[in-house]
C-alpha cells in the first residue's frame, strides 16, 4: 500500500520533534554544557621537592601551548632538594615571561616550596597557609653508638680531610663542620638573593626574615612574599583575567596529573622515609630547602 507524501512529511517532522525535546529533556537533567571561552593550564606539586624534571616538563608543554593563556602551579610542599628547587625557580622565571603564572598555595608551601613559587607573576595563599621558612637544613645522623651495640666497625679510607665529611660511623671534625657550614650559608644566600629578586623586595630586609622561621599566609602577605589572600578558585580566576580570558577558563592538566593527588603524596611521603632511614645509615640527606614540621611524641 502506497503511503501519502503528506503523512510521510508529518511522521518525519513528528520524529524530528521527538529527538528534540529528548535532547532537551536529557540536557535538562545533566545540566546544560559548559562552554569555556579559554584554557589555563594547572600544574601541582605535592610532598617532598626531589625531582625538577616532571615539573619543568609541565610548565614548559603549557609555556609552548599558545591556547594555554595562562598558567596556575598549586603548591602543597615544604620543600626538598636545594638543586631541584632551583631548577624548577629558573623554569618558573622563564616561564611568567612568557604568559601569566598565578601560584597557589595550598595548606603548606614552605621553603622550597616558596622557594618555586617566588618568581610568579602574583602569589595567592590562604590566611592560615604555613609558608616562609627560607632557610637551609641538612641532616647527618650520628651512628656511632648503635655500631658500637651491634660491633661493626667501619674503616674508612680517603682522598683528602674533608672527602667523607657526614659519615655515620665518625663525628665531624672541625673542619669539617666549617666546610658545611660554609656551604649551608652560601645556598641560604642565594635562596635570600633569589626571593629578593623575584619578589621586588630589599635583600636586606628578606634577610632578617630568613631565619627558617614559619609564617601564615596573613603574614607573608604583609611581609610582601604574598600578593593576595584566596583559594585554588580564586587562583584560577585571577590567572584567567590577567591571561585575557572572558568568563569560565578550561582547566588543562599534566597527563600524570589524572592520578588520585592522594597516591602522589602517599607515594611522594614513603620515598621520603625511605630516603631518611637511608640517610640515617649511609650518610647525610644532603642541602635541601625544606620545612621540617615538629614531629609528634612517641
Amino acid at each position: 500500500m502506497k503511503k501519502h507524501p503528506l503523512l510521510l512529511a508529518l511522521g518525519v517532522c513528528a520524529l524530528i520533534v521527538a529527538v528534540f525535546a529528548g535532547g532537551l529533556l536529557l540536557i535538562k537533567q545533566r545540566g546544560a554544557p559548559v562552554l569555556f571561552s579559554g584554557k589555563v593550564g594547572v600544574v601541582p606539586v605535592y610532598g617532598l621537592i626531589e625531582y625538577s624534571r616532571p615539573f619543568n616538563e609541565s610548565l614548559i608543554k603549557f609555556r609552548r601551548d599558545s591556547s594555554i593563556k595562562a598558567i596556575v602551579i598549586r603548591m602543597e610542599s615544604g620543600g626538598g632538594g636545594v638543586a631541584a628547587s632551583q631548577e624548577m625557580y629558573r623554569e618558573v622565571a622563564r616561564t611568567a615571561r612568557v604568559k601569566p603564572v598565578v601560584g597557589s598555595m595550598g595548606g603548606v608551601a614552605a621553603s622550597g616550596g616558596y622557594y618555586v613559587l617566588a618568581p610568579c607573576s602574583k602569589i595567592m595563599a590562604m590566611p592560615g597557609t604555613l609558608t616562609g621558612s627560607i632557610g637551609v637544613i641538612i641532616n647527618i645522623p650520628d651512628a656511632q653508638e648503635l655500631l658500637q651495640k651491634i660491633g661493626l666497625k667501619v674503616q674508612t679510607m680517603r682522598s683528602g680531610d674533608l672527602k667523607g665529611a657526614g659519615l655515620p660511623s665518625r663525628p665531624l671534625s672541625e673542619a669539617e663542620r666549617r666546610n658545611i657550614q660554609q656551604l649551608i650559608d652560601e645556598t641560604h644566600k642565594q635562596f635570600v638573593v633569589d626571593v629578593a629578586k623575584a619578589r621586588r623586595l630589599d635583600p636586606a630586609e628578606v634577610a632578617k626574615i630568613a631565619n627558617g622561621g614559619v609564617f601564615t599566609g596573613q603574614r607573608a602577605k604583609q611581609l610582601g612574599l604574598v600578593d593576595a589572600i584566596g583559594n585554588f578558585e580564586d587562583a584560577v580566576d585571577l590567572a584567567a583575567r590577567l591571561g585575557g580570558v572572558k568568563g569560565r577558563p578550561e582547566l588543562v592538566w599534566p597527563s600524570d596529573a589524572k592520578k588520585s593527588w592522594l597516591v602522589r603524596m602517599l607515594r611522594d611521603e614513603l620515598r621520603s622515609l625511605i630516603r631518611d632511614v637511608l640517610g640515617e645509615l649511609g650518610g647525610s640527606s644532603g642541602l635541601q630547602y625544606r620545612y621540617q614540621p615538629p614531629s609528634p611524641a612517641p
